[in-house]
């Protein structure tokens, strides 16, 4: 099974921005897409945003214009730049793919204050 480890995260002021990363164990950015999504204290998880193999992109409106998904294959790392963070922003974030059912990492604890 596929490997997933996000790091990254951290405390923010409203207005900030991060950056965090994927290292996946294996390369499958050519033939998989990669997703990020996010889970905060007592809602479900839902996903942020995903890249296609293809290198098409496609985001949750509640962050389409502030976060950018990317890749980089030569690092087996997928990206997550976040900018103009709101306080409900704050999640917990993991990675995660369609290779092979995917799998879910330990995530990455966002969290930005007001």
């Amino acid at each position: 099974q596929v490997q997933l480890v996000e790091s990254g995260g951290g405390l923010v002021q409203a207005g900030g921005s991060l950056k965090l990363s994927c290292v996946v164990s294996e390369s499958i950015f050519s033939i998989s897409t990669m997703y990020w999504y996010r889970q905060a204290p007592g809602k479900q998880r839902e996903q942020v945003a995903y890249i296609r193999s293809t290198g098409f992109t496609g985001y949750a409106n509640s962050v389409k214009g502030r976060f950018t998904i990317s890749r980089d294959a030569a690092k087996n790392t997928l990206y997550l730049q976040m900018n103009s963070l709101k306080p409900e922003d704050t999640a917990i974030y993991y990675c995660n793919t369609n290779y092979r059912g995917g799998s879910w990492g330990q995530g990455t604890q966002v969290t930005v204050s007001s």
